[in-house]
């Protein structure tokens, strides 16, 4: 089935260490606006002298520190209703997919007359006025170089996508260096977050040559440093291959997006309050020995992106990548199974109806997953 190939990239790409020193000049070459920046209290000592220098130049700047979980409507609602006073004229997002997330929500809703519950779902936000700029601190999700931001919905508990191209940032700025404090074992959710999304991409039922560029050197550079990361934070050469790995594998999500996996993991947030990455990372194993039989092409080179030497067959080599997958999330210090994180087996049939609902990505997965094939999954992962 043809897709059409739609790309929608940020206008502009930093990636250096130091890049916030970069974010900062190129600001200050512009005439001196109001910013807003969404960040995380962690974060604030090692944007003292960032926020002064804008400040010294003319710049208003206000500071916004109150997303601190995986956000909800309600979240989302608030910070706006705080910072219509101010009405800022650029917003820049600096932390995690939590924080991107939001902040590319509020450069678009800020004077948008449409509902947040009215852009939920593909292409239905309809503009964005004001100046969007990210910077991750996490080497993850890749929000900053996608149309995506998630949210869950306080009315049914249940993530909720908004996708649009106006989500997608006027300029991005990497700095691997953000990264070195974060600590292992977000670390090891996130760097998994982000192969997953090169891995989806890359075995996706509409996966596109173009974004296969992205997602096999994704899937090579997370997969070879995702654990000295983990294990030794203070390591930039691993820093920076992960942070690479992330925005490789965050411009795979709008042309191409994810499937099963992350279809799958929803639940395990919405209900459990799991960690993102840390679902994902826990089910991909599962999906991909379910999805295996579909695509055994797709897998086995997702094995040699991942370092494995190839074997007589395309299946004997998948089989040795998701092994390798295994053997990864197990020196990430990773569950390997839901029991293991006190997941009740009872909650598997509501965590596979509410999977189902997940529509836009489970289209995507190369092999059909049913309610009792969510079961089964969800079981086996157990």
């Amino acid at each position: 089935m043809e897709q059409a190939l739609k790309i929608h990239f940020p206008g502009k790409l930093i990636f250096s260490k130091g890049a916030l020193d970069i974010l900062c000049e190129d600001l200050i070459q512009s005439a001196p606006c109001k910013i807003l920046i969404v960040t995380i209290d962690p974060l604030l000592a090692s944007l003292n002298s960032f926020t002064s220098r804008l400040q010294e130049n003319g710049f208003e700047v206000q500071l916004d520190t109150s997303i601190v979980n995986e956000p909800s409507f309600s979240d989302f609602n608030n910070l706006l209703g705080s910072i219509r006073g101010f009405a800022p004229d650029t917003v820049i997002g600096i932390g995690g997919g939590s924080v991107l997330d939001i902040a590319k929500l509020v450069a678009a809703q800020i004077d948008n007359t449409q509902s947040l519950e009215e852009i939920v779902g593909i292409g239905n936000l309809k503009q964005r006025n004001k100046k969007l700029i990210c910077a991750p601190a996490t080497a993850g999700t890749g929000s900053e170089a996608s149309p995506n931001a998630i949210l869950v919905d306080d009315s049914d508990n249940q993530k909720k996508g908004i996708i649009s191209p106006f989500l997608v940032p006027d300029a991005v700025y990497v700095d691997p260096l953000l990264t070195i404090s974060v600590p292992p074992a977000i670390t090891a959710a996130t760097g998994l977050d982000a192969l997953t999304h090169c891995l989806e991409g890359y075995t996706n039922k509409f996966s596109q040559p173009f974004i296969d560029m992205y997602a096999f050197e994704g899937m090579r550079l997370i997969g070879a440093n995702i654990v000295t990361a983990v294990k030794d934070g203070r390591n930039e050469e691993a820093r920076t291959h992960v942070a690479m790995g992330s925005l490789l594998g965050g411009f795979c999500l709008g042309p191409v997006n994810t499937a099963g996996v992350h279809a799958l993991s929803y639940p395990l947030g919405s209900l459990f309050h799991l960690a993102h990455g840390l679902s994902n990372a826990l089910l991909l194993p599962y999906v991909m020995q379910y999805n295996l039989s579909a695509a055994p092409k797709k897998y086995a080179e997702v094995a040699i992106a991942l370092g494995c030497s190839p074997e007589e067959t395309p299946e004997k080599t998948a089989l040795k990548g998701i092994e390798k997958i295994r053997e990864i999330i197990r020196e990430c210090g990773i569950p390997a199974k839901l029991s293991d994180l006190n997941i009740p087996e009872d909650a598997i049939p509501q965590m596979a109806e509410d999977a189902m609902k997940v529509q836009r990505l489970l289209k995507n997965n190369p092999r059909e997953i049913t309610l009792s094939d969510a079961i089964e999954i969800y079981k086996s992962a157990y």
